[in-house]
């Protein structure tokens, strides 16, 4: 689908860089989730940045996963110009 994650990177202080199918590419800041239920496990750098993708969602090893709806409203847009300033883990 259009919004399938194809790539997705750990990067500092609990963001991810992201690309979708359809193009887009951004870092999503997953800080305002840590305190959430299921999410705590995610201030755990070394599970953190165990994130993944499965049917184009992003996801964790227990199971969390962060919705397209969700991830697409809150992804900031960076472009790739070969400058981009991005920092993984």
């Amino acid at each position: 689908m259009y919004w399938d994650v194809k790539i997705v990177k750990p990067l500092a202080d609990y963001q991810l860089y992201v690309e979708v199918e359809d193009g887009r590419c951004g870092v999503f800041d997953v800080k305002p989730y840590l305190d959430k239920g299921v999410f705590r496990e995610l201030k755990n750098i070394y599970y953190f940045i165990q994130v993944d993708i499965l049917f184009g969602a992003i996801t964790w090893p227990n199971e969390q996963d962060i919705a397209p709806e969700t991830l697409l409203a809150n992804l900031l847009p960076i472009e790739l110009s070969g400058n981009a300033n991005v920092h993984t883990v």
